[in-house]
């Protein structure tokens, strides 16, 4: 039994089809706004939940907390995707919507770091667990419940909502901060008004509910378990299937690793570089990122629905490709319209840095070394956003443009004294440390380079719920498209902030992080070139 036979046998009403799109969508944008809720709110986090006096230090805690998260999906995959096979698709992503909503709400709940001490890290750990484990259920449950309810020549149009529905969780993850932010005075959301978001998740997944308890079973797996085809292990059976170890290996790598890590670099570390790196104002970003996230939107659904007529193989790769040419130009002319004057200044006047031992240490206040005099010295230029050049020495010390800095030996045990001060210093050389706000023009030139990254993330990612579902036999399918996506989603595109927040300070250039991204998508499109099948669409039984 397969997709083409279910459908034959009853093919759904437009009005069906209408609610399971609107009910699949709906729930998978309030799930991924629970879990993208936490790194929308990531400067905030890291003074609520970590007691480091390191900025760098505990925002890559918070990335660390928000991997966490990531790790757990593929277990969540296996748990949930064995469920999925065996008990259906409708009632397997019920159980995953229900756990990650009360899971995002407990972490409004969580007291402070300053209330209760390391137990509050270790309760967000927890619930993030708790949302990797849903999450890593959800995505496959709604993709296939799409795709098995779908013709075929309109199964990437369709499931290509589903894609949409990713972008549309972060987006209203901005909104609803967005709003908070107008409703809430500064201080008071950052003392207790960010919790808002996190228990908006109750009546978000009360909605969810609601819409999916009105759908019915997948035709494709009622008329297996009628026919009594259902798997009796599907994780075993994944990895037993022939042609199967060959098909998760290339989801893996191929699909997505490319489309995880280009997505998350689209929408993380943009926000991340125009928050932290180029200090402009967080509620100008969190706009920008609304006004860009809502436009690329449509791109899925247009990618979704191109890939019906030539094929999924086609978009990935020519995504992937454009992806390595245009990575990094579009982030250096991004950091230029975003903070010109900090541009101007590290291109006219140079910072040096000489001395011993002149290397980051970014957790050393966390595993209680003790780093370097020269390394807090760098530390200090990182969380300023300031790119420089190290020279070896016997003695530190600090230029600009070849004028020596005074370093006051009190800097070196006091972080905060250090950072204020070397940033009092670079100011007369055109460093502008103030937050900052654009002008409209550059503003719509950030706009328009968000939306060129959407647009190769839609590429990448628009078409691949059709294409896991294609790749797949129905009976194990909920696991075996499950396991590989989120490994990939999981591992390589989920600690992509925290591996690039490392790479970033421990080199000192707010670019150097974007390597990441690039290694994985050049190693993805060579999978994905040899591995993907060419030509239009086909089902599974076309393609085994």
């Amino acid at each position: 039994m397969d997709a083409s036979d279910a459908m034959q046998e009853r093919e759904p009403s437009e009005k069906e089809i209408r609610l399971v799109i609107g009910a699949s969508s709906a729930g998978t944008i309030f799930e991924w706004y629970d879990f993208f809720i936490y790194g929308t709110l990531a400067y905030i986090l890291k003074d609520a939940f970590y007691d480091v006096d390191d900025p760098t230090l505990g925002l890559l805690l918070v990335w660390s907390t928000f991997a966490v998260g990531f790790a757990f999906r593929p277990v969540g995959a296996i748990l949930f995707g064995y469920l999925g096979d065996k008990l259906g698709r409708k009632y397997t992503f019920l159980v995953t919507v229900t756990l990650m909503g009360i899971a995002t709400a407990g972490v409004g709940l969580i007291p402070t770091v300053d209330q209760i001490g390391i137990v509050a890290p270790i309760i967000v750990i927890i619930l993030r667990v708790l949302q990797g484990l849903a999450l890593g259920g959800e995505y496959g449950g709604a993709a296939i419940y799409v795709a098995e309810h779908a013709p075929p020549e309109k199964r990437g149009f369709y499931t290509s909502f589903i894609q949409a529905s990713v972008v549309g969780g972060f987006v209203l993850s901005i909104i609803v901060v967005l709003v908070c932010r107008f409703i809430i005075p500064d201080d008071d959301f950052n003392a207790w008004g960010w919790r808002v978001p996190f228990l908006l998740s109750i009546i978000l997944l009360a909605i969810s509910l609601w819409m999916r308890f009105k759908l019915s079973e997948s035709p494709v797996f009622k008329a297996m378990k009628e026919a009594g085809e259902t798997s009796g292990n599907p994780f075993l059976e994944s990895f037993t299937y022939p042609g199967n170890k060959k098909r998760i290996f290339v989801a893996l790598f191929g699909v997505a690793g490319v489309l995880t890590t280009i997505w998350y670099t689209a929408f993380f570390s943009s926000l991340s570089f125009l928050k932290g790196d180029m200090r402009l104002d967080e509620l100008t970003v969190e706009i920008i990122l609304l006004i860009a996230g809502l436009l690329s939107m449509a791109f899925y659904v247009v990618i979704g629905k191109w890939s019906d007529r030539v094929g999924r193989k086609k978009p990935i790769i020519i995504g992937a490709l454009a992806s390595l040419a245009l990575l990094f130009p579009i982030f250096w002319a991004m950091g230029s319209l975003a903070n010109p004057a900090l541009a101007e200044a590290a291109e006219r006047s140079p910072v040096v840095v000489t001395g011993p031992e002149c290397v980051t240490d970014p957790f050393a206040e966390l595993m209680d070394r003790q780093p370097s005099d020269c390394g807090k010295v760098l530390g200090s230029l990182i969380a300023s956003g300031v790119t420089y050049t190290v020279e070896p020495g016997e003695e530190v010390s600090v230029s600009v443009s070849g004028d020596p800095i005074a370093i006051p030996a009190e800097w070196y045990q006091d972080g905060a004294a250090r950072n204020s001060g070397l940033q009092a210093a670079l100011a007369p050389y055109g460093f502008d440390f103030s937050r900052q706000v654009p002008p409209i023009g550059n503003i719509l030139g950030i706009v328009a380079l968000l939306l060129a990254l959407g647009a190769l993330s839609a590429l990448t990612y628009g078409s691949v719920a059709a294409l896991l579902t294609e790749m797949f036999p129905p009976r194990i399918r909920y696991s075996s498209m499950s396991i590989p996506y989120h490994i990939g989603a999981g591992w390589l595109g989920g600690f992509l902030p925290l591996i690039s927040g490392i790479i970033v300070a421990s080199t000192g250039n707010v670019y150097s992080g974007l390597w990441y991204t690039w290694i994985v998508v050049a190693i993805g499109v060579v999978v994905a070139w040899w591995g993907l099948p060419n030509g239009p669409p086909t089902d599974f039984q076309d393609n085994a």
